[in-house]
């Protein structure tokens, strides 16, 4: 039963699939199975795994010499995707297969003791491995799958089933549902005011932090985003679906075009939020790519945690380095966060009075950190309201009729990006960060088209509330955005005394 095999397989490497030769060799010496080639603690255990599979599926283990390679071997291995690809290639070697069967084939899947085939996270980062190495998929065949153009995916349930590899059953893709998002702002009573700073938002992609006492409406006010915002393109959708994938998340509410609302808890990690881990997975920032990363109780968190989103929210990328190399994570996310205003929380509360100390106050705002308070674009106060607007929930302002300035402010903006003389858009630039502004600061100073006397309004508030150059920018990048929703081609100076006004706090700042 002597013989050599090779197969192709894949390990995931932060967001992409890397494909592997699983090389086998059954060859005269002590009896033995060994896996080379840098594979963890999970790829080892397939030895195992792999052992009582084809017993059980009436295969013959045998009792030679086993040697697996996994090449590249300098590329290490992680995950028990690597089992489906081993057992194929034992059998293939020692004749009990056909090896027609296993060219140009990639094979996916963990194996149970049984000989059932296993999903593994990262479908999707496995079949765009695949397609690109121009072969058909073989995988789970309960585990999630998405059309991939071009190309062709095979499941298998039983590892008995390679007997007949050449009629396995093809795999039937997710079928998208329609987006629907249950939360609607007509549920918020009051909070106008707050509303219109979300709307902002939303059009031009800005930061948002909201700061009041508890039971205000922080939270049902930021839950409720996700439905000012427009479903995902199918580009952006295969995107996050990546990232949902490897992370080992459903994928159908992703591909149906609902944006991701990712709302970790404020004891998580630097590693839970920003990624990491071994092996590296991503984080909560990543997982909110293309969507909304919602921080509540933002001054609870870790200061170490929350200073490490600082760069990626510039960047709107993590990068993560360690002794085998660097990792790229995509994360272009809006950050959305609540935070009380004090420890009791009634700093600023009309009905309650407080009782911190101003030392107290500001140990605990401070927890947030100036640098990270300088790139949230939207600083808003919010204060509870009557119980008679309480009582009078689902009389609010609709989503929908929020949601229409949101799209009407973003089409405005792709028109004046693509068209204006003054603002040529670059080739490097998608459509969708093209419709929020140009990135670079000259750029969005010519975009704004200020008036002279406009100009030396908003120098004279900068020098008076002592702001940052990112601050300037940030809050102009807001007013572009106010003038985009009423479709006027240069920032007036209505524009820029509201965006200031959601920028320099009154009344619960200190």
């Amino acid at each position: 039963m002597y013989g050599r095999c090779t197969v192709l397989g894949a390990t995931l490497r932060g967001v992409e699939a890397i494909p592997v030769d699983v090389e086998v060799a059954v060859s005269n010496g002590l009896p033995g199975f060994s896996i080379v080639g840098m594979g963890d603690a999970s790829v080892q255990e397939a030895r195992e795994r792999v052992r009582a599979a084809l017993r059980s599926s009436g295969f013959q283990m045998p009792s030679d010499k086993i040697v697996v390679n996994l090449a590249p071997s300098s590329l290490r291995k992680t995950g028990s995707g690597l089992d489906l690809p081993i057992a194929v290639a034992l059998l293939a070697a020692t004749g009990q297969i056909d090896r027609a069967c296993i060219e140009n084939r990639l094979f996916v899947g963990e194996l149970s003791l049984e000989g059932f085939v296993r999903g593994v996270a990262g479908s999707l980062a496995f079949a765009l491995c695949a397609k690109k190495r121009g072969c058909s998929l073989v995988c789970a065949e309960d585990g999630e799958t998405v059309s991939v153009d071009g190309l062709v995916q095979y499941g298998l349930r039983f590892l008995g089933g390679m007997r007949a590899a050449a009629d396995l059953p093809l795999l039937s893709p997710l079928v998208p549902e329609s987006a629907v998002c249950d939360l609607d702002f007509r549920d918020v009573a009051g909070h106008e005011v707050a509303k219109r700073a979300l709307q902002i938002a939303a059009a031009g992609r800005h930061g948002v932090l909201m700061m009041g006492p508890p039971g205000s409406g922080k939270t049902m006010l930021a839950s409720r985003l996700p439905s000012l915002l427009p479903p995902l393109s199918q580009e952006e959708a295969l995107e996050t679906a990546l990232i949902h994938s490897v992370a080992g998340e459903s994928i159908a509410a992703i591909l149906s075009g609902v944006r991701p609302f990712r709302k970790p808890h404020h004891s998580a990690s630097l590693a839970g939020l920003v990624g990491g881990g071994s092996p590296i997975h991503p984080g909560e920032i990543t997982l909110a790519h293309n969507g909304v990363l919602f921080l509540d109780e933002l001054s609870e968190f870790k200061s170490s945690v929350l200073q490490g989103i600082r760069q990626p929210m510039e960047t709107g990328e993590v990068r993560l380095t360690r002794a085998d190399g660097t990792v790229t994570f995509p994360a272009r996310f809006m950050l959305v966060a609540a935070s009380n205003p004090c420890p009791c929380g009634h700093l600023g509360d009309e009905e309650t009075a407080c009782t911190c100390t101003l030392t107290q106050v500001k140990n605990y705002q401070g927890r947030i950190g100036g640098p990270l308070m300088d790139r949230i674009d939207l600083h808003l106060d919010v204060q509870r309201i009557p119980p008679s607007d309480v009582i009078a929930t689902g009389s609010g302002t609709s989503s929908e009729t929020l949601r229409e300035g949101v799209l009407k402010a973003r089409e405005f903006a792709r028109w004046r990006s693509l068209h204006d003389a003054g603002a040529r858009v670059s080739a490097s630039v998608s459509p969708h960060e093209a419709a929020s502004g140009p990135r670079r600061p000259a750029d969005l100073v010519r975009d704004c088209h200020l008036s002279e006397s406009s100009r030396e309004f908003f120098e004279q508030s900068a020098k008076t509330h002592n702001m940052s150059g990112r601050a300037i920018m940030r809050t102009l990048s807001v007013a572009r955005t106010i003038a985009d929703m009423e479709e006027s081609h240069e920032v007036l100076m209505t524009h820029l005394c509201e965006a200031l006004s959601f920028r320099v706090r009154e009344g619960v700042g200190v």
